[in-house]
């Protein structure tokens, strides 16, 4: 099982229906999951954004009080969450795009012909 080191002062809820994401609850009843792929990306941003990290935690805390039911998913388009219609899905880029953080995407296709 991941330790989610940010997140461990909040209720960690069991969901058999997607034993694959972690659900947390903040005291005040909202929830949200964070997919792995989702993770793996936040971490991406704590690797190159070290100053901003805590910024984007914020935002994220911010997100989920508003909206009292997120999915943080690493593709919007097929999220691994199951939920019901209340659930808002967001990616981390619409989490770090309002702050101004950015990781430059340097993946691309081959520059060889054939």
């Amino acid at each position: 099982m991941i330790e989610y080191e940010e997140f461990k002062d909040l209720t960690r809820v069991e969901d058999k229906n997607n034993p694959f994401c972690a659900k947390f609850m903040y005291p005040t009843g909202e929830t949200f999951y964070i997919e792995p792929v989702f993770y793996t990306q936040l971490h991406g941003f704590r690797d190159h954004h070290k100053d901003s990290y805590q910024l984007i935690l914020n935002r994220m805390e911010e997100i989920v009080k508003k909206n009292k039911k997120v999915v943080f998913t690493g593709n919007f388009e097929f999220p691994q969450t199951e939920t019901d219609e209340d659930y808002i899905i967001l990616e981390i880029t619409d989490v770090t795009d309002p702050l101004q953080i950015y990781v430059e995407d340097k993946s691309r296709g081959s520059d060889y012909g054939d």
